[in-house]
C-alpha cells in the first residue's frame, strides 16, 4: 500500500501546497478571524479554510482512507483503533506564529499506516520551501525554484563544540534549557512553526529541536516519517518512540527532535519527564 501511496505524491505535494497559498492570500489580505479553542490554543479563519480544503481533496483523491485534522479531531479511539491507515493533517502548524506575522507556519500532511507514519509533506508558504518524505525512500527538500535535494542530518563533532539547539520563540527559553545537561553547550536558533523546525533538524542545520509543552500527533506524524530518513529520531524526553493512534488522547508527552544518534542524548537531556 504504501508504494501505491507514493505513486500519489506528487498529488499530495499539491494538495500542501494549495492549502498554503490559500493561508497565505489570508495572510496576506489580513482578513480573517482569530478564536480560542477549548483547550486555549488560538484557531483562525485560516486554519478552518485550509483543513476544508486538504479534506476535501484528500477525499477525492482517496476515498477509502480516513482522514484526521488538527480541526477535527474529536473521534474517539474506539473509532480510530480500527483505522490500518489514516491521513493526520495540521492545516495551520504555526497558529500563533501565523497571528504574530512571523512567517513561520506550515501546512503539514502525514500518511499513519499500522501507527507510523509512513509518508510526511511539510509546506512551508511564504517561503515556498517544501520537505518530504516516503519510508525507505529518502528525505527531500524542494526550493521555490523547484530545485530538489536530499536531506540529511548533521554528525555533530563531539562534547567541545556546541549542540546546535532550535527553540521556539514563544516559550520561555529557560524551561527548555533546565532540560538540558549545563556541562554541554549550546547555539539557540529560534524559529517558530514545531514542524519547520524538526526539519533544520533532517536537513542538518541544527543538531536538536527540544519541544516543552502541549503539542498534538499531527504536529510530529510528518516531520517524523523526515527525520527519520535523513537518519534521525523524534523521541519523548524519556527517549521513548512516539506513538500514533494507540492512546485515548492525541496529545504528544514533551519531546525532542534529534540528529546524531551516536550523542549520548540519555546524558545530554537530564530532564526526562
Amino acid at each position: 500500500m504504501t508504494e501505491k501511496i507514493a505513486q500519489h505524491l506528487s498529488a499530495i505535494l499539491d494538495i500542501a501546497r494549495s492549502a498554503g497559498q490559500l493561508i497565505v492570500d489570508i495572510y496576506n489580505s489580513q482578513d480573517y478571524k482569530a478564536y480560542t479553542k477549548s483547550d486555549d490554543t488560538p484557531v483562525t479563519s485560516a486554519d478552518i479554510a485550509a483543513h476544508k480544503l486538504i479534506c476535501q481533496r484528500l477525499a477525492e483523491l482517496t476515498p477509502n482512507i480516513p482522514i484526521l485534522s488538527e480541526e477535527d479531531a474529536d473521534i474517539d479511539l474506539a473509532q480510530r483503533s480500527n483505522w490500518e491507515r489514516y491521513w493526520l493533517v495540521d492545516p495551520l502548524d504555526g497558529t500563533q506564529e501565523f497571528i504574530a506575522r512571523s512567517g513561520d507556519f506550515a501546512t503539514i500532511i502525514a500518511l499513519i499506516e499500522d501507527n507510523k507514519p509512513v509518508l510526511g509533506v511539510v509546506y512551508a508558504p511564504v517561503s515556498g520551501v517544501t520537505y518530504y518524505a516516503c519510508h525507505d525512500l529518502g528525505a527531500w527538500k524542494i526550493m521555490p525554484s523547484n530545485e530538489k535535494v536530499r536531506i540529511n542530518i548533521h554528525q555533530h563533532s563531539g562534547p567541545k563544540h556546541p549542540i546546535a539547539m532550535a527553540v521556539s520563540r514563544r516559550q520561555d527559553v529557560a524551561s527548555i534549557m533546565g532540560r538540558m545537561n549545563g556541562e554541554w553547550s549550546y547555539d539557540l536558533v529560534p524559529l517558530g512553526s514545531a514542524a519547520l523546525k524538526a526539519c533544520l533538524v533532517a536537513e542538518g542545520a541544527v543538531d536538536c529541536y527540544l519541544r516543552v509543552g502541549p503539542t498534538g500527533e499531527w504536529d510530529t506524524a510528518a516531520t517524523q516519517c523526515i527525520v527519520e530518513e535523513a537518519g534521525g529520531k523524534i523521541l519523548s524526553t524519556a527517549l521513548q518512540p512516539l506513538s500514533y493512534n494507540e492512546r485515548d488522547t492525541l496529545e504528544n508527552p514533551n519531546f525532542i527532535v534529534v540528529g546524531d544518534k551516536t550523542l549520548p542524548w540519555d546524558e545530554i537531556v537530564v530532564n526526562k519527564t
